[in-house]
């Protein structure tokens, strides 16, 4: 079910999960249900090593709960990879993905495209491109992607294919294929380029104006406060730490200002709960702003 306002939650399981006692991923959709959020993004960063009978108890428990499910896909994707055996894996680790989604209910596949590698940025991302159609083929022999989309992610290192145009080429290889936005990434990789309403504005409007109106309304996308370096992203912070941005406030003023719904999934460093409940917080006082 589509929520007539934004999804908020959490990538993966937080410390405090841990602490309250939980051990399994089974427990975090009513773990995080409780604390008033209403997605969660299961990690198969590395390796999707779920049964079909986990997948389907997390199915049903996110359904009864209306708790909107993703799954990131293992981090050893190279979309960019010249090597036939790595490539070749990259296929086999976003069809297992997908079809772990499937069983699960999740309606995306988030995934890191690749290194750029010794070849040319263009180049590398058209050789991403042709091998990301390949994939899309495959999948929708398997019926894959007829409730699920492939989105990859916006990244933070400058090493990395993922530039917002590049993902953005990479999501007009089909429509199933859509943009997760990582804004903590993009604002890494940026030296802290998202200062200003403006700088969240010119990011959804680009997204809006070469992929449509109705990927930005439903955008998935990520926040946290993040540390980085010259070459980019160094690690995600918490919002506790005050000296690291991105500042959600200004993209909640946009959201609540155009009535999008996107999924916004916190993945800060083991307080991503409660980060997320934080940002839903500052959401819904963006809204009562709007109102007045």
């Amino acid at each position: 079910m589509a929520l007539n306002r934004p999804r908020f939650g959490a990538g993966g399981n937080s410390d405090g999960f841990y602490a309250a006692g939980y051990k399994s991923s089974l427990d975090a959709c009513e773990y995080l249900y409780r604390m008033g959020l209403s997605a969660y993004e299961y990690e198969c960063t590395h390796g999707v090593r779920i049964s079909d009978a986990f997948c389907a108890s997390m199915r049903k428990t996110a359904q009864a709960l209306d708790m909107g499910l993703s799954i990131h896909a293992p981090y050893y994707i190279n979309l960019a990879s010249q090597d036939e055996a790595i490539r070749e894996k990259s296929v086999q680790h976003l069809l297992k993905s997908l079809r772990a989604a499937e069983k699960m209910g999740a309606d995306r596949v988030v995934f890191h495209p690749g290194a750029v590698g010794d070849l040319p940025r263009e180049q590398a991302l058209e050789s991403a491109a042709m091998l990301l159609e390949d994939i899309v083929t495959l999948a929708d022999r398997e019926g894959l992607l007829d409730a699920v989309y492939l989105c990859p992610e916006t990244m933070g290192k400058k090493g990395q294919l993922g530039t917002l145009g590049e993902v953005l080429r990479l999501c007009e290889v089909a429509e199933s294929v859509r943009p997760t936005v990582d804004f903590a990434h993009i604002h890494a990789l940026t030296g802290g380029g998202l200062q200003r309403r403006e700088d969240f504005e010119h990011i959804l409007h680009k997204i809006e104006r070469r992929l449509g109106e109705d990927v930005v309304d439903r955008l998935h996308i990520h926040f946290s406060p993040i540390e980085y370096t010259k070459a980019g992203e160094r690690r995600h912070r918490i919002l506790a730490e005050k000296e690291f941005g991105p500042d959600f406030e200004l993209l909640a003023d946009i959201l609540a200002e155009q009535g999008w719904k996107p999924t916004v999934i916190c993945e800060s460093a083991g307080t991503q709960d409660v980060d997320a409940v934080t940002f839903q917080q500052i959401y819904d006082a963006a809204c009562r702003d709007h109102v007045r």
